[in-house]
């Protein structure tokens, strides 16, 4: 009988404990994340992250004016733009991409923008882009794709004020073509052209004849613009375009169908969807180098969209989809076979070096198509069965909680946000004093001496800046040096602008279906 009592009791002691665990798991789980904070702050990284004559309206204080010689030995104005992550060099393609990411989620999600009162924050980081695109867009086939030298910049430690680092121009023209970085461009400019359209039409319609100029640059005078010889070779060590021109040339094609409604763009997106790897390529990563799966996703939504419109192109736009619907079941798991990595905690995970951007990517996609989904009353075909709008919309927003603090480390990788984020980011200006608390000259080298080696957290917070996050264990090191996970980009949170949008509808607007779609971890 005593042996019985003693059963029952640790029977008992065992279903309360589960249930403790159980219980400290939601609580855990379903922790409420401020998207209005998380969406002001990301806007000011780009803040930043600016080059140039910084405006009169510049939040982030302890930024100055830097680059401001930048294309004078080539005669050329190239000053602004952004540099794209912790260090000085103005690459081309991943700031296009940056902003054709900033221009989607504003054409997506512009009223939830608004509604949080983050819209012209929004609109100014795509201009910021965009005035120096222009710039850039000397003539109609010529276009400057990098200012600097990745090598030179990557010796010196210092300041952007303080920059004595090469600042030589590199462009791509008729002889040294580049029709990868002129299609993405393009891409940027034609959705920024949609962006403005009803604000500023006249900045829309230059950006629009901009944007196509370089999209008939780009495929009459074909070419990676990272050959060794001739064009940007320098920038192969840093943005190699692995993927070809191709999906970029898909990319802005289509982009210029969406800004002009021209058929010619629309009868380029199909007749070059086997040849250039449109319907063909099945990818598992959308990035500033492989755009593949977002062209696939908007061609997909030209099936909804004036349906009798598009009909005779039905059958290549839902190849694009079968396409885009195996990115979205792999980042799900739900492929056959095709499947892509989650940490133990459920972060998507692609490659060790700067995992995040990946991340936010594909949370993007996630929650455009749930909404196509929704719209359209339909459902996602994965091998492991039928996905609705909700289940979609639901994993996405687990990545993004994942990303704000609902992760094994309890840590945000979204710097300044929530009480505990990454305070050592790999970033030259945020971790040497600001030149406006201290305006002494700090050399190349001294930088490294006296700031980069120093174990006290950066002196400046670079708020809103998305880092490269944790490993394949979830497991992060806030370190300086370790630049794979603590080094920050422009194309990293340039995503989550629309997603943060789209969850702050959800908080508005279906309050009651919100605790089913906790985060995961």
């Amino acid at each position: 009988m005593e042996k019985k009592r003693k059963q029952h009791q640790s029977f008992r002691f065992a279903q309360q404990w589960c249930l403790l665990v159980l219980i400290l798991s939601l609580i855990s789980a379903s922790q409420a994340h401020n998207y209005t904070d998380a969406l002001s702050k990301s806007l000011l990284y780009f803040e930043a992250q600016r080059s140039g004559r910084l405006p009169h309206n510049q939040r982030v204080g302890w930024r100055d004016h830097s680059g401001l010689t930048d294309g004078l030995e080539q005669g050329v104005d190239l000053v602004g733009g952004y540099y794209d992550a912790g260090d000085h060099v103005k690459f081309g393609l991943p700031m296009a991409f940056t902003v054709t990411m900033l221009s989607w989620g504003v054409i997506e999600y512009r009223n939830e923008i608004g509604s949080a009162g983050e819209l012209e924050h929004a609109l100014e980081a795509i201009k910021w882009g965009t005035d120096y695109f222009i710039k850039a867009h000397t003539s109609p086939n010529v276009l400057w794709a990098e200012v600097g030298d990745g090598d030179t910049d990557h010796y010196c430690w210092q300041r952007p004020e303080d920059m004595t680092t090469s600042r030589q121009a590199y462009k791509v023209d008729e002889s040294n073509p580049g029709s990868d970085l002129a299609g993405e461009t393009a891409a940027a400019m034609a959705a920024a052209s949609i962006v403005f359209r009803k604000t500023n039409p006249h900045y829309s319609h230059l950006l629009l004849h901009h944007a196509q100029q370089l999209f008939e640059f780009g495929d009459k005078y074909r070419g990676k613009y990272d050959e060794e010889e001739g064009s940007v070779g320098v920038v192969k060590k840093y943005y190699a375009s692995v993927s070809g021109y191709m999906d970029e040339l898909l990319w802005a094609a289509l982009w210029l169908y969406k800004a002009t409604d021209r058929e010619e763009y629309l009868k380029y997106v199909i007749t070059k969807a086997h040849c250039f790897g449109g319907i063909g390529w099945a990818i598992s990563e959308f990035s500033w180098d492989v755009k593949y799966a977002g062209l696939q996703i908007i061609a997909s939504q030209l099936l909804m969209e004036e349906k009798h419109k598009h009909k005779k192109y039905s059958h290549i736009l839902e190849k694009y989809r079968s396409k885009a619907e195996f990115y979205l079941c792999s980042c799900l798991r739900k492929s056959n076979g095709s499947d892509v990595d989650h940490t133990p905690g459920g972060l998507i995970y692609i490659r060790q070096w700067n995992n995040m951007q990946y991340v936010s990517t594909a949370a993007f996609l996630l929650t455009v198509y749930s909404d196509f989904l929704r719209n359209s009353n339909q459902n996602l075909s994965c091998h492991g069965g039928s996905v609705g709008h909700e289940e979609l919309l639901r994993f996405a927003k687990s990545q993004v909680d994942y990303i704000l603090g609902s992760n094994p480390m309890n840590m945000s990788y979204l710097v300044g946000f929530g009480p505990k984020y990454p305070t050592r980011v790999h970033h030259r200006g945020a971790s040497i004093v600001s030149y406006r608390e201290n305006k002494g000259f700090i050399g190349c080298t001294q930088g490294y001496d006296n700031w980069y080696g120093r174990p006290e957290p950066n002196p400046n917070i670079i708020i809103g800046a998305l880092v490269g996050g944790p490993d394949c264990q979830d497991n992060f090191m806030d370190e300086r040096g370790n630049y794979v996970q603590t080094e920050a980009c422009t194309y990293n949170t340039a995503p989550l602008i629309g997603v943060f949008g789209r969850l702050l509808q959800l908080e508005e607007n279906e309050d009651g279906q919100t605790q089913n779609l906790v985060a995961s971890y």
